[in-house]
């Protein structure tokens, strides 16, 4: 293989001239060409104001936990600002809410399950998903997303889910 697609820093952790490091050598193997994309998962806007004033490649994504009771609203606004795609990991909050009321009520009336709407809740944000699962018919219903849009008293039923509870660690307070 003579390059990849894209390469991430999973985590920030909590030194900062570490992760600086981490991302500096990535910004070299995307200068010799080795890696199309560079960014990173788990970096709060601390984080990423640290590489804006450190580094001189700005990351392309920051993969992020992103559910209805963890939208994010702040760093997805502040990504954007930066032109950086996010990524939302654990989109579904690992299974969580499939059956919640407030999405299986949005679902009912679109005709779509609780996870589609959520996964076009993202959509409609301008934020990819990564959905996982193993289950050949769940992986379609997860990309049969496309043929209907929220309407927008709908997406702030969504947004009003908003918790900030997580379902991993919190990227300003673990370190690995």
């Amino acid at each position: 293989m003579d390059y990849v697609d894209l390469l991430l820093i999973h985590w920030p952790g909590q030194k900062k001239e570490r992760y600086l490091d981490t991302w500096k050598a990535l910004e070299e193997i995307y200068k010799n060409k080795k890696a199309r994309a560079i960014g990173v998962s788990n970096f709060e806007i601390k984080h990423l104001n640290d590489i804006f004033e450190n580094c001189s490649v700005p990351p392309a994504v920051n993969q992020i936990e992103r559910h209805p009771n963890l939208n994010q609203k702040e760093l997805i606004e502040f990504c954007k600002s930066k032109n950086m795609f996010v990524e939302a990991w654990s989109p579904l909050g690992r299974g969580k809410f499939i059956e919640n009321e407030t999405l299986k009520e949005i679902a009912k009336k679109y005709n779509k399950t609780a996870a589609q709407i959520i996964l076009r809740w993202d959509i409609e944000n301008k934020v990819v998903a990564i959905p996982k699962s193993v289950k050949k018919e769940r992986i379609e219903e997860n990309i049969n997303i496309f043929d209907f849009k929220l309407e927008a008293e709908d997406i702030k039923k969504i947004d009003a889910m908003n918790c900030n509870e997580r379902t991993g660690f919190n990227p300003l307070e673990f370190d690995f």
